[in-house]
């Protein structure tokens, strides 16, 4: 779980990063996708998993959504929205950078909490891996 969420978040990243590079691009309209969205796409594929094995043993199966496509290496592909709110400007952007600040900073939240999940559980397994008494 912690690892999907690492890679929605990464490449979620690479997006809002485009956006960014853009912002001043005539034409240009933001796309994103949305994080709830996934989310929903991941508790969905817990409780799954939980009614099948009863726990959190076993394969996360992740079914697409209509913003994100899992791979069959686990990786994600995302179908990005241009329907991300603000108002055509002049030159036909829809640049809003504070949202655009705020979506980067929410998704780094994000990225840091599963990350510092994960440091923490491999952290566990090292110790039990080398039977030492943390």
């Amino acid at each position: 779980m912690l690892e999907a969420m690492m890679r929605f978040t990464g490449q979620r990243q690479r997006l809002l990063a485009h956006n960014v590079a853009n912002l001043t691009t005539p034409g240009f309209k933001a796309v994103d996708v949305s994080p709830q969205g996934f989310q929903a796409m991941l508790g969905d594929a817990v409780e799954k998993r939980r009614r099948q094995t009863g726990g959190v043993n076993g394969r996360l199966d992740m079914r697409d959504s209509r913003e994100v496509r899992v791979r069959a290496d686990g990786g994600l592909s995302f179908r990005p929205s241009d329907d991300v709110g603000g108002v055509l400007l002049h030159d036909r952007n829809n640049r809003d950078v504070e949202r655009l600040m705020q979506d980067m900073t929410e998704n780094y939240g994000m990225y840091r909490v599963a990350n510092d999940l994960m440091r923490s559980r491999l952290g566990v397994l090292r110790t039990a891996i080398s039977q030492r008494v943390g």
